[in-house]
């Protein structure tokens, strides 16, 4: 899917991929290629290999020793838990550092994680469901990158992503949702992937209950949405809310109100999110 014609017309710049995450893209498409050659990409690369190896033994992933390369790495985890590490540093590393974003980076790690360990559950591929998690708000890291001071200080005014679009749209002319769809499709990750990042606040906003602050979500409709897309929505919704630690009724409300839309049974969803969240330690 193009980016659409009004994004390129912004003057907000879209970090470009970084080219080993764009030759490890095209590995993992190789059917061919074994963990050996995975590992070897990514050591290439002193930096992002120290990176990975440092975090694979972090207590994120609580491997009982420690690992000493990405290929030792791959083994012990899998390669779409490593790949998909790399892509989280890749993507961290393509805005510049600033605190304003590392607790953003923080919960994109775990969403990111809990997805793809919770996306079997729904018949879900978890690689999709990694990088949708992981991506969720890389929208807003493209706004924070462009005007730090002042999207941080929109932030404190309204700290709620969802009730901020509309401030967005009117200051930036484009919500994070929408840019952050457009920098999926800009490092060429799946369809299904920019679509979901893009619709978020869709789902976000399906979950609201009917006492909070009245709320305008996107104009398009979940049955407009290929099925995948769907569930990755309605999923990556409920895995936020576990993640903040909702007590079980409020997940269970939660998941009601997203499973008609997403087409999937609500005792599945909550019992996917709960358990996503449970294997990161949430």
């Amino acid at each position: 899917m193009p980016v659409a014609p009004p994004l390129r017309s912004l003057e907000i710049d879209l970090p470009a991929c970084p080219q080993v995450l764009v030759d490890l893209s095209l590995l993992l498409h190789d059917e061919g290629a074994n963990t050996n050659r995975i590992g070897a990409l990514i050591e290439a690369d002193m930096a992002l290999a120290a990176a990975v190896v440092r975090s694979v033994n972090s207590a994120l992933f609580g491997l009982m020793r420690r690992v000493e390369s990405v290929t030792e790495a791959v083994r012990y985890l899998g390669t779409r838990e490593v790949a998909m590490l790399t892509y989280e540093i890749g993507l961290r590393g393509a805005f510049p550092p600033m605190p304003l974003l590392d607790a953003l980076w923080e919960r994109a790690s775990r969403r990111g994680l809990a997805m793809g360990r919770a996306a079997g559950v729904l018949d879900i591929d978890p690689w999709l469901a990694h990088s949708a998690g992981l991506f969720a708000e890389c929208g807003q890291a493209a706004l924070v990158a462009h005007d730090a001071d002042g999207y941080d200080a929109m932030v404190k005014r309204q700290p709620d992503a969802l009730a901020r679009i509309d401030t967005e749209i009117a200051h930036y002319g484009v919500s994070h949702a929408a840019l952050g769809g457009a920098l999926c499709q800009a490092w060429g990750m799946a369809g299904e992937i920019s679509e979901t990042v893009r619709q978020r606040p869709l789902a976000l906003a399906t979950m609201v209950v009917p006492t909070a602050t009245p709320l305008n979500p996107p104009a398009d409709d979940w049955q407009h949405e290929p099925p995948m897309v769907r569930k990755l929505m309605a999923l990556m919704a409920a895995i936020d809310l576990a993640l903040a630690a909702a007590d079980a009724a409020v997940l269970a409300r939660a998941c009601a109100e997203l499973a008609r839309p997403a087409g999937v049974d609500a005792g599945l969803l909550q019992q996917a999110a709960a358990a996503g969240v449970a294997r990161v330690g949430g």
